[in-house]
């Protein structure tokens, strides 16, 4: 018998969420890089051969549920441990009944959710008894292990990697729901396919919020004849957010970013700001909207200000790490640092006119004199002779030949006069007269 189970409210009284916990991998939904058919995980569940392992992923991917699956099909007690409420008097009393039943033959799985939260000292009490296999150890967490458990201990643990519910993966659960018995399939819940998308969508991969969400406009839908119909209209009213006319996946969803992206080009940052809000509210993944911001940081400001692409990334990762809808001021700074930096497309122009060089080129030989020559053979056929090390010389450069004959001459990043950019244009100008005055070809 679990330890939590004493204190389970009836079924009945249960959110959805915990109505419809699957129990079985093959209820399960999503994470198929894990537990699909032949994948690492279930491989090693079906065959009982499960070690101390911890689930890395964002809320609402399963990692609580996932655990308890593991320890119905493999036949081991479960003990559900928060890192929140638990100090190490609770964790030592835990692990002595676990050794306890070690001794009877029994397998003992601690699941500790948010384990990040214990401290150095909370973590340590753990190892003995991980070390000893008196207990299996599955640590849930949203933040990255490599910096949040420690070393000791995250050296005797696997660590899988679980990714966000896509919307269909959510669409799906929210069906079941309303046609299993465990959640509404004793009721006539009238909703359009549309409608259960859209709430897929807000849910931004976390599968407990789309349930709850499915709870709440259910108990407030329409009792009507035909039954309970939910309508955009309820949804809108429960989420406390606009459709505002956007499909993550259909024409909007482009036009939207575009509209971000044109508003940063013409230096409006409050169009800027505008558009960010319409696609954060509608429920678009904050990291796309980072990755487009972090594009343009080259794209259209480039080295007029090389603090951009900083900024950007620097948006993305608070994303990653504390997710909305927190990070939405981490990527108003980016969005408005982007709309206000002075702009060039030098880089995007230069990588161009490369490529098209390159793709008709693709046969040019690397000068012999900045190839390597690991072997004696490539040194007798002239690989690296003549090789100049610029580090070597007073002014940092030498006239060494880095282009193939046939591109002689060739520019391809030409600086503009806005921000930063004519210090480069400077810096290259003064370059090539050096290299000419002590014969370079260039």
């Amino acid at each position: 018998m679990e330890l939590d189970s004493l204190f389970q409210a009836p079924e009945a009284e249960q959110p959805l969420a915990a109505r419809l916990r699957p129990e079985t991998l093959d209820e399960f939904v999503g994470q198929r890089q894990l537990i699909g058919e032949g994948k690492v995980l279930r491989r090693l569940i079906e065959a009982d051969r499960i070690s101390s392992m911890i689930f890395w992923g964002p809320p609402g991917v399963g990692k609580t549920t996932l655990a308890r699956i593991i320890a119905h099909t493999t036949k081991s007690s479960f003990i559900d441990f928060s890192a929140v409420t638990s100090g190490i008097k609770e964790i030592r009393g835990v692990m002595q009944q676990a050794e306890e039943n070690r001794r009877y033959g029994d397998r003992t799985i601690v699941f500790v959710d948010e384990i990040h939260r214990f401290n150095k000292a909370q973590q340590d009490a753990f190892l003995p008894f991980v070390e000893k296999g008196s207990i299996v150890l599955i640590g849930a967490t949203t933040e990255n292990p490599s910096f949040e458990v420690n070393g000791a201990l995250l050296s005797r643990c696997k660590v899988f990697v679980m990714q966000a519910h896509t919307v269909e993966d959510i669409t799906e659960l929210l069906k079941r729901a309303i046609h299993d018995p465990r959640g509404f399939g004793n009721e006539k819940v009238v909703i359009d396919d549309d409608d259960l998308e859209l709430i897929a969508n807000f849910a931004n991969g976390d599968a407990r919020s789309a349930l709850s969400t499915l709870e709440m406009v259910v108990l407030n839908g329409d009792v009507t004849k035909k039954g309970i119909v939910v309508t955009k209209e309820i949804i809108e009213q429960c989420t406390s957010k606009k459709s505002l006319l956007y499909d993550k996946n259909g024409e909007e969803h482009y036009n939207l970013i575009s509209a971000l992206h044109k508003s940063m080009r013409n230096s409006d940052p409050d169009a800027a700001v505008y558009w960010l809000a319409r696609m954060l509210e509608a429920g678009e993944d904050p990291l796309f909207i980072a990755r487009r911001i972090t594009r343009f940081a080259a794209e259209d400001v480039g080295l007029a200000d090389p603090r951009a692409l900083e900024i950007a990334i620097a948006a993305y990762q608070a994303c990653h790490f504390i997710g909305m809808p927190e990070c939405n001021v981490h990527l108003t700074e980016a969005a408005v640092y982007m709309a206000l930096a002075p702009k060039s497309n030098a880089m995007e122009s230069a990588y161009f006119a490369a490529r098209d060089d390159a793709m008709k080129m693709l046969d040019e030989p690397v000068p012999l004199v900045i190839r390597n020559a690991p072997t004696r053979l490539m040194k007798n056929l002239g690989y690296g002779k003549g090789y100049q090390y610029a580090h070597d010389t007073k002014e940092k450069v030498t006239n060494m030949q880095c282009m193939p004959d046939s591109l002689i001459g060739r520019t391809y990043y030409h600086p503009t006069d806005q921000g930063f950019e004519p210090r480069f244009k400077t810096r290259m100008e003064e370059l090539k007269a050096w290299k000419r005055q002590h014969g370079w070809k260039g």
